[in-house]
């Protein structure tokens, strides 16, 4: 099989896979993120957890070069985002991402939605990615819902349909922001159920979350930001049963 010399190395099991350092963000005079630094192994989990408008949702934004960074370094399996010559498309299709809202076509059923990126932008065959929507709709738990319309499902339904359309793309991290913000708490869990599937299939994901039971059960990892930095990090034990910081202690006490 040949090889693209060019192409960065493909991270083996527990290898960093994204990293890192010194990312500082700032909107006008408003510093968003400041000198933020972690890394992410292939096949982890991480959480990121911290009060509203601490700088969660800019960080996985800048992940996938949705924001520019303005000093720092963010590398995707040895690409760097921060390159301003940056191929967006070769990290996107390494990198999938949903947001709290779902985004999805109105007026295209359930498996156009799931297959439309994949055909229109990757040029892929059309029977190809039909099958792959087919068994990522069952891998969501919406066999059977292929010619629905998005106005027919439930918030819930909708999220996983937005989960099933970014693995089409068939990445090797998926980022979630805040993806059951908008969800009554029995949607919540069937979205959460899924986002909990994939991790123990060994997808890497990053997930800025609210639901600190979901963050105890599938994290291996837990950050707390708050102003723009990182104030504590640890696994989901040591982070919810023993956290250090009095910052840390504080946001856990208002929401446990």
């Amino acid at each position: 099989m040949r090889t693209d010399p060019t192409a960065a190395p493909v991270a083996g099991p527990g290898e960093c896979i994204v990293s890192l350092r010194d990312v500082t963000k700032a909107f006008g005079y408003h510093t968003v993120l400041n000198g933020i630094s972690l890394d992410v192994a292939k096949g982890e989990t991480i959480c990121i957890i911290g009060p509203s408008g601490s700088g969660k949702s800019t960080l996985i934004r800048c992940i996938n070069a949705l924001v520019r960074i303005d000093r720092g370094s963010i590398k995707v399996e040895g690409i760097e985002v921060n390159d301003p010559k940056l191929d967006k498309l070769a990290l996107r299709r390494k990198v999938g991402i949903v947001f709290q809202s779902y985004n999805l076509f109105p007026h295209k059923t359930t498996l156009q939605n799931i297959m439309m990126a994949p055909i229109t932008v990757l040029k892929q065959d059309k029977a190809e990615v039909e099958a792959r929507a087919h068994a990522l709709l069952k891998k969501v738990r919406l066999g059977g819902k292929e010619n629905a319309y998005p106005g027919e499902l439930s918030g819930g339904q909708q999220q996983r349909v937005a989960i099933a359309r970014s693995l089409a793309m068939r990445p090797d991290i998926m980022l979630f922001d805040e993806v059951t913000a908008a969800l009554d708490p029995e949607t919540k869990k069937e979205v959460l159920y899924t986002i909990q599937d994939l991790a123990r299939e060994g997808m890497t994901c990053i997930v800025v979350t609210h639901e600190m039971a979901f963050a105890r059960e599938v994290a291996n990892h837990v950050y707390f930001t708050e102003g723009g930095v990182i104030i504590e990090h640890a696994p989901p034990a040591a982070f919810f049963g023993n956290p250090q910081d009095p910052r840390t202690q504080e946001f856990l006490s208002q929401i446990l």
